[in-house]
């Protein structure tokens, strides 16, 4: 079994169990977004999280063992044709040179952490037509001169 197959039995059980990411991450005491990530191959858990999930999900002993070993994350670098996916392409296209410069001027020269991170996805009840409300929160990391 690797890091596919594994996702595959995880999406599996979880249709099975007919419950959302968010019911899930709650049992096991993760964020949905992180819980998710790490489902889908591109985090690994500790060992008392994955053991939870295995048990949410009846999981196998093998998947407990993959979920737990560091992931390649490794994606396609083409442009990515799913719609909500290409968005997000898109919004960094767009806005990726407004947000560094942004973040220079509040931060100085350096960057938001992809590791001390979190991520909040929300739904916000909007007369107008329903709002996605995404939260991003990384730790500064300053370039150093050396």
């Amino acid at each position: 079994m690797n890091k596919l197959d594994m996702t595959e039995e995880i999406i599996l059980a979880k249709r099975n169990a007919k419950l959302s990411w968010e019911e899930i991450a709650l049992r096991v005491g993760l964020a949905p977004v992180f819980l998710t990530s790490a489902s889908l191959g591109m985090n690994s858990l500790k060992e008392e999280y994955a053991k939870k999930l295995c048990e949410v999900l009846d999981l196998s002993d093998e998947v407990l063992f993959l979920l737990q070993q560091y992931p390649m994350k490794n994606w396609d670098k083409t442009i990515p044709n799913d719609p909500v996916i290409y968005r997000f392409y898109e919004i960094v296209g767009v806005y990726g040179e407004s947000i560094k410069e942004l973040i220079g001027e509040k931060f100085g020269d350096g960057i938001m952490s992809a590791i001390d991170f979190s991520m909040d996805i929300d739904k916000e009840e909007n007369s107008a037509g329903d709002r996605v409300k995404i939260t991003m929160n990384g730790k500064f990391l300053p370039y150093k001169s050396w």
